[in-house]
């Protein structure tokens, strides 16, 4: 039988200590940038010593995601308001939310990703050289995962 890897269906939860408390579900995914993305990790180094003896040793990591968004839509204006509450400027101070991101995929299996903090998003919509209005994507960082 052939394994289905569909990603159709796809639901993720952001909950953000201060803007987003109740968490707020997102679902416009967009169709021109990886919707929901966790970049390779690189979890251990390694190298030869003097006589070529191989040495190893761990590096933490915190967890990377990207999500990225039709324009406009309900999930883009949720992450820019996000975004925007998290940025600090001048007389600004950020919301410094902790945040949680559940991933409920078509297949049923759930991932939580805790402890986060938003990273990146574009400061405003950006127009691409075709005319379209670019897909917004959001950069996250978490230090914890449970789930599959």
């Amino acid at each position: 039988m052939a394994q289905d890897i569909s990603g159709f269906g796809l639901i993720v939860t952001i909950k953000a200590s201060n803007t987003y408390p109740i968490g707020i579900p997102l679902q416009d995914f967009a169709d021109d940038s990886d919707p929901f993305d966790a970049p390779v990790m690189t979890i251990a180094e390694a190298a030869m010593g003097l006589n070529g003896d191989l040495v190893k040793w761990s590096k933490p990591q915190g967890i990377p995601v990207n999500l990225s968004f039709i324009p406009g839509s309900i999930s883009d204006k949720a992450m820019a308001i996000l975004f925007d509450q998290n940025r600090v400027a001048k007389g600004k101070t950020g919301a410094r939310d902790s945040i949680t991101l559940i991933g409920i995929y078509p297949a049923g299996n759930i991932i939580r990703l805790t402890n986060g903090i938003i990273l990146s998003g574009p400061p405003m919509p950006s127009v691409a050289s075709s005319g379209r209005i670019k897909s917004n994507t959001y950069g996250f960082m978490f230090e914890g995962k449970s789930g599959a």
